[in-house]
């Protein structure tokens, strides 16, 4: 059987790029003198290490084990010992070997000043529990996995997102309690570890005003998005309508460009200046560390995802006319003064009228009647589709099977540079040079070792897997729902849908395209749950203006087919009025739907209120969960209680040694009494591989 390995630290020897030989020569020093101190500081911690050649040249994967490495003593009074999860254990063991020293731990942090050299510290894939549980939830329904078998091998943060995202606020906000009591993770924030690069001393006041200086950045950023935003917007819905000159038909996908050009840059760009922000914040633990930058970084995600169908509902739906006929007399203005092409000119006519008309090559209409007839009536239904089913399908393909084609690409190209390099001893893999093992050069522990090793180094070279991504999917579809299914109705059924498959293909993504998670505990969704509770006052302001807007005021009841007559239904006074009386009757349209937005946000704020009472009644008092939660409590009180006498009865009888210790022992084969081979362990390729570095290169 393979060996049981907690953890892997992957071990960089070299530098991508090294300016000379002398340069290689000192790397590869400081490379051995780390890695000896790597090794020995395992050791010494209790902890079974070996290192193991990588991928490439110069790329070392040290093994650790804890159950192989330290004694096991049962607790005195238990028939049996304490039998931990997988993703306890894995925890465990990777908290001990990344906590600072401060904190108990081993300070072995990636890219930290004392261990430059190693770039990450993970642990494998259960491809047993990973291929039963993708067939469970492939062929059943959910309800058919056993949470707690996910909680035995999956990590505490993650298991939130396998719950269904569009819930009750509220519900869930007293559900995620119950869940932490069952997981036996509430109140896991008391006994968080502290982050490595957190600074002590700083005022806790002086940390508040340092949060409040990145206010004045989101709201700069923000305003910025929001101009870019809506001048997409404007160009898309409008302009391009405007235009029939040249390339007509492809003027077009200019917003899309604009888009794809501008927008992802700019979101970059303030991710990056939003984690100098948070770092700079000097929060001392990773949960009010990833809170802090989770809400700067979402709010410019939610405007991404918002901004177009609000934009759509508050001003081309109800304004869209208005807004046409505006530019249409600014682009008239600029092309009379020289600036646009496509210049009126006057034509007299036979009756002696003076008309004005378009010269050959105009590139304008500036007809109101018939650019008006090109506003898109049914817009708002054709965005809703397209973010809640379109987006949906495309971005399941990106996570599930666009991977398989860049690991497709990456194999080719890497054999056709395999092949023209065939003569020397390395080739080229992105910038690394990568290691042409020969027969005398591979493993020496058999086929079984062989295979093995290249499963840890295929799943080394897997990325990270990132919570953020799959939380934002969650709250983001959870807005969709939540603001605009007044616009239509089927968006709900949709997003079931797409739950239904999201759920799914984010198992697969995780245990196929990802490496394995390490466990972490945590009792809340954390800033998400904050995130959700603004989308759902949101919903009430924005449902309860659109509700008013796309409702004719002289019918009784509301139906579907009215969003296509909103413009008549907004400007049918104004339009048999005056200029004086239509911006009356339409500032009395809004000053209305303001209103009505203004009475339905305080109406939330009762109505929250009201439920929250009553879902702490329903579903929290009288929990399974709750009275389990207290006969613990009890019997921990009881058991403390009773330890002073059995202090006491042991030290009148003189003894104090534990009954049932007793420690793991090798055997004469060379196996522990757990059955684990040691011919793995003592098989140490570290040096010699770091080594090769300055000979080969």
């Amino acid at each position: 059987m393979p060996p049981e390995v907690d953890l892997v630290i992957t071990f960089r020897a070299t530098k991508k790029t090294s300016l000379s030989k002398q340069q290689i020569r000192e790397d590869s020093r400081k490379a051995e003198q780390e890695y000896s101190r790597l090794i020995e500081t395992l050791n010494y911690a209790g902890l079974r290490a070996v290192g193991r050649r990588g991928e490439s040249l110069g790329h070392l994967l040290v093994h650790s084990d804890f159950l192989s490495g330290l004694p096991t003593t049962p607790l005195a009074g238990r028939g049996d010992s304490i039998s931990l999860t997988p993703a306890d254990r894995i925890r465990l063991v990777h908290a001990y070997v990344t906590s600072i020293p401060s904190d108990g731990g081993l300070g072995i942090i990636p890219s930290s000043p004392d261990w430059d050299l190693v770039e990450s510290v993970m642990t494998l894939h259960d491809r047993e529990f990973n291929e039963a549980w993708n067939r469970n939830w492939t062929l059943r329904e959910i309800a058919s996995v056993e949470l707690e078998k996910i909680r035995g091998q999956a990590r505490h943060s993650l298991r939130l997102v396998f719950v269904w995202s569009v819930v009750f606020v509220e519900w869930w906000r007293v559900r995620e309690r119950i869940l932490s009591l069952r997981f036996g993770t509430r109140g896991s924030f008391r006994v968080e570890k502290c982050r490595p690069d957190h600074k002590p001393g700083l005022a806790w006041w002086k940390r508040e005003l340092r949060i409040l200086a990145s206010l004045p950045v989101l709201i700069l950023f923000a305003g910025i998005l929001i101009a870019l935003l809506t001048g997409i917007f404007l160009l898309e819905a409008f302009v391009t309508k405007l235009y029939t000159g040249p390339g007509m038909k492809y003027i077009g996908f200019s917003p899309t460009i604009l888009f794809a050009a501008l927008i992802p840059r700019f979101l970059a760009l303030y991710q990056s200046l939003a984690q100098r922000m948070t770092v700079w914040e000097n929060h001392a633990h990773y949960s009010t560390h990833a809170a802090s930058l989770t809400l700067k970084t979402f709010a410019l995600s939610a405007l991404v995802a918002y901004m177009g169908l609000g934009l759509s509902a508050f001003v081309y739906v109800p304004f869209g006319e208005s807004v046409m006929g505006f530019l249409q007399a600014w682009i008239f203005q600029e092309t009379t003064s020289g600036h646009f092409m496509g210049n009126k000119t006057a034509v007299a006519s036979a009756d002696g009228d003076t008309k004005s008309a378009s010269p050959p090559g105009g590139f304008w209409n500036f007809d109101k009647a018939t650019a008006r007839q090109r506003l898109n009536p049914g817009l708002l239904k054709d965005q809703m589709f397209a973010y809640t089913v379109t987006n949906q399908v495309v971005n399941t393909f990106q996570e599930v099977g666009l991977p398989y084609v860049f690991r497709a690409i990456t194999s080719f190209r890497n054999r056709r540079k395999a092949v023209s390099n065939h003569e020397t001893t390395v080739v080229v893999k992105n910038g690394v040079k990568k290691r042409v093992v020969f027969e005398d050069e591979k493993e020496k522990g058999g086929l079984e070792e062989r295979e093995y090793l290249d499963r840890v180094r295929s799943e080394v070279a897997l990325p990270d897997y990132d919570v953020f991504e799959d939380y934002g999917e969650m709250v983001t579809q959870f807005g969709y729902v939540a603001l605009w299914s007044t616009i239509w109705p089927l968006a709900p059924v949709m997003a079931l849908l797409n739950n239904f498959l999201e759920i799914r293909s984010d198992a697969f993504k995780m245990t196929v395209h990802n490496r394995r998670p390490i466990p972490t505990r945590t009792d809340t969704i954390g800033p998400w749950l904050d995130a959700m509770t603004f989308l759902t006052w949101l919903s009430a302001l924005t449902n309860s203006a659109l509700v008013y807007l796309f409702c004719p005021r002289t019918e009784d009841r509301c139906s579907g087919k009215n969003m296509s007559h909103v413009n008549k239904v907004l400007f049918k006074a104004s339009g048999e009025q005056p200029a004086d009386g239509s911006l009356v009757a339409t500032k009395e349209l809004l000053l209305t739907a303001f209103l009505i937005a203004l009475v339905a946000s305080h109406g939330y704020i009762l109505l929250r209120t009201l439920v929250r009472h009553l879902v702490e009644r329903i579903v929290w008092t009288g929990s399974e969960e709750v009275k389990e939660q207290e006969r613990e409590d009890r019997d921990i009180k009881e058991t403390f209680l009773s330890g002073f006498i059995t202090d006491d009865s042991r030290k009148s009888n003189g003894s104090d040694s534990l009954p049932g210790s007793e420690v793991a022992t090798e055997a004469p084969d060379g196996t522990t009494d757990s059955g684990v081979v040691l011919d793995f362990w003592d098989n140490d390729e570290g040096l010699e591989e770091i080594s090769r570095v300055s000979k080969e290169l």
